[in-house]
């Protein structure tokens, strides 16, 4: 049976209706409305272009689990509902064959984190179905025989099954300090943080008195146990640790997991976490990575329990180091990096089932790929090739390797390789009924020739029928990260499939300070934020803008994070001439930015330390976008997150009070709920609009 057809066809129904109500000349869309309007806009033959709706109808499969025999994939499915702002997360399974695809879990609940138990007879997952607290549940695996495993007042989250099948383990938050009731039992109303340490904030929320700890629970009759008792620090780490910090011995008598174990200033200072394993029956807990100072992350024991891989970052306070696969000899403790002749990040290993090899995806010049290491002699080999981005990995007891593909025109998919036939072979097709209809865009890879010699490697996205006796405005997109690669990813903010749609032809350079290129590129943004990265952006610009197709006085620049902040610098140093520019929750002023955001780490080495040392003092004159207000005028749309504390909102309230004072036309989009991404679907698509209607305001407008 094809995956729920009735929801299939309402979703297709329900892009067709939000695509039909749009105001064509200026892409609004009036969600109250979308039921009455004619579906004729996508049920004719004739493609559309892509839109901020269409993007918002796109479902969005993750999270495949192939099951022991290989013959079936379980996988997440989250549903956009704009009228509703919200999504639903629902649980599917697919045959190895794709011939059968079902939803096991309706959109009543919010269901995730399925598994397979080590018989491959059962289902666990967490879902908020009782009361609305996340907790396990099991399942046959037709959806049949529901049973409540946890009932934890915290709810759940990060399950695992022990490979003997007779626990669960989880993560919950525990409490480790007196709530404000406590503290002040005379002032019910008392509403007041206090705090005598950092960190006060992270990520998204403000510290308080819980922490996340890592439990088992027994399948059979419910007992829980806190494995992390009486501990203070957070198992995962956040803002985002999840499954993958944890792994469970083939003897299932332990459990490796990564915590980052500090409080305080040492705990924003440094990003020394560990691996730790525990003893289930008795909590002994042993760091087997102490005294490596950088990140360890992603522990996973080999199916002969010989070795534990996990993830590792060599130098201390370095968030964006060389991500490398290491080895920890369970015998003899002598720890060994497997990826040392691979200059490329390394992450989501895999064992292969006979212990001798490890699966793994890395970054590689604009893609990002699986490999294949082995274990022996460090030998590595690509298994995947092309322009996508493959990941995550699961492998199957008969050797089948079952992988989510994505590019930037197609959602992921789920895919497969198994031993007999090596080339990759789609599973699922989950928005093709969809997308068919959408007019596609052209992707050409480009070498630019820096002012200093080196290469950098750029996409490029021409518009749906691109003509090159025509003139088109053109966007740079400006990398956020700062040390993150743009590579085959079908990204649900900052969509180049949907900026190339409202006829732009789109820049995507990889520049100076990205992985996927060799670790001395992708560190080459570090003490230079304002310097040759910035170069790279500037000469691949002038580049592209030489072509007789591109509108000189049409270009543009967008970007976010350390995106904003390129462009709050070229605000300040505009080189090419951009006609408009847009922040998001963009770094403007280095000095405050210190003082506000979280992980006073990163800071510290990207900017060489804290601005009040003499040392420091000529690199943030030099570097900081609010050094250089005096010279703007290019008009700037700034948007930003309230609950955003890696770059607090105030960052963009700085920037828009300079913008304005300076006189230089500018606009401020502040969204209450949001953090540091725009999530919530209508938030989305007002603030989509509020983009394209500020770039074609300055770059399409008639001179």
């Amino acid at each position: 049976m094809k995956i729920s057809y009735l929801l299939l066809t309402s979703i297709i129904i329900f892009a067709v209706l939000l695509f039909g109500c749009q105001d064509k000349s200026s892409d609004k869309m009036n969600v109250k409305s979308s039921e009455a309007i004619s579906t004729g806009a996508l049920a004719g033959s004739t493609p559309v272009n892509f839109n901020a709706e269409l993007l918002f109808s796109t479902k969005r499969i993750s999270d495949p689990q192939i099951s022991p025999d290989g013959k079936w994939v379980l996988y997440s499915l989250k549903t956009p509902d704009i009228a509703g702002n919200k999504f639903y997360n629902t649980i599917g399974i697919v045959s190895i064959d794709g011939k059968e695809n079902k939803l096991l879990t309706d959109d009543k609940s919010n269901d995730y984190n399925a598994i397979w138990s080590p018989d491959g007879l059962k289902i666990a997952f967490i879902s908020d179905r009782e009361d609305g607290v996340s907790q396990a549940f099991t399942m046959d695996i037709n959806g049949g025989n529901l049973r409540q495993i946890t009932k934890v007042e915290n709810g759940v989250d990060n399950l695992l099954f022990s490979p003997d099948g007779k626990y669960l383990s989880f993560t919950s938050d525990v409490k480790i300090a007196p709530t404000t009731a406590e503290l002040f039992p005379k002032y019910p109303e008392a509403n007041v943080r206090i705090y005598d340490q950092l960190p006060v904030r992270h990520w998204n929320t403000w510290e308080d008195n819980m922490v996340s700890h890592l439990f088992i629970v027994s399948v059979s009759d419910g007992k829980v146990k806190d494995l992390n008792e009486g501990e203070k620090f957070d198992t995962p780490m956040k803002p985002f640790g999840g499954r993958e910090q944890f792994s469970w011995s083939p003897d299932s008598k332990f459990i490796a997991y990564a915590s980052k174990k500090y409080t305080g200033l040492e705990y924003v200072k440094n990003t020394n976490s560990d691996i730790y394993v525990v003893n289930i029956e008795t909590n002994a807990t042993e760091n087997i990575t102490e005294g490596m100072k950088g990140y360890d992350l992603e522990p996973l024991f080999s199916p002969d329990g010989k070795w534990l891989a996990f993830n590792s970052m060599e130098r201390a306070g370095f968030e964006s180091d060389k991500h490398r696969i290491m080895l920890y000899n369970r015998e003899t403790k002598a720890i060994s990096e497997l990826t040392k002749t691979l200059d490329q990040w390394a992450s989501n290993a895999v064992w292969a089932n006979d212990s001798k090899s490890i699966y793994f995806v890395a970054t590689d010049n604009g893609k990002e790929h699986i490999l294949n290491i082995k274990v022996e002699d460090g030998s590595w080999k690509n298994i995947t090739n092309g322009w996508f981005n493959d990941g995550p990995i699961t492998i199957s007891s008969n050797g089948t390797i079952v992988f989510g593909r994505e590019d930037m025109m197609h959602p992921q998919d789920i895919f497969k390789i198994t031993p007999a036939s090596p080339e990759p072979v789609r599973i699922t097709s989950i928005n093709e009924d969809l997308y068919n209809k959408i007019k596609k865009v052209v992707i050409k890879e480009r070498f630019v020739t820096s002012r200093d010699g080196k290469q950098i490697h750029t996409w490029v996205v021409y518009p749906p029928d691109f003509d090159t006796t025509k003139q088109y405005p053109m966007i740079s997109f400006l990398q956020g990260g700062p040390q993150s690669m743009i590579g085959q990813t079908f990204h649900y903010r900052w969509n180049y499939y949907l900026m190339a749609s409202h006829n732009y032809i789109v820049l995507l350079p990889n520049r100076r300070g990205v992985p996927g290129f060799g670790q001395q590129w992708n560190d080459a943004i570090s003490k230079d934020w304002g310097g040759k990265p910035m170069d790279d952006i500037v000469d691949a610009t002038n580049d592209l803008a030489k072509e007789p197709y591109v509108d000189k006085e049409g270009l543009c620049a967008v970007g976010a994070s350390a995106g904003g902040y390129a462009a709050f610098w070229f605000a300040g140093h505009n080189e090419c001439n951009f006609k408009c520019l847009i922040a998001h929750c963009g770094v403007f002023n280095f000095e405050s930015m210190y003082g506000s955001t979280e992980e006073l780490w990163f800071p510290d080495w990207e900017n060489g330390g804290p601005y009040w040392d003499p040392a420091n003092k000529a690199y943030y004159d030099k570097h900081s976008p609010h050094r250089y207000v005096q010279n703007w005028k290019t008009p700037i749309m700034i948007s930003t997150g309230e609950n955003d504390f890696r770059v607090p909102y105030t960052q963009s309230l700085e920037a828009f009070t300079a913008a304005q004072a300076h006189g230089v036309p500018s606009k401020l989009l502040v969204f209450p709920e949001e953090t540091h991404f725009i999530l919530k679907p209508q938030n989305f698509l007002a603030w989509s609009q509020e983009f394209f209607d500020w770039l074609d305001k300055w770059t399409k407008a008639k001179k």
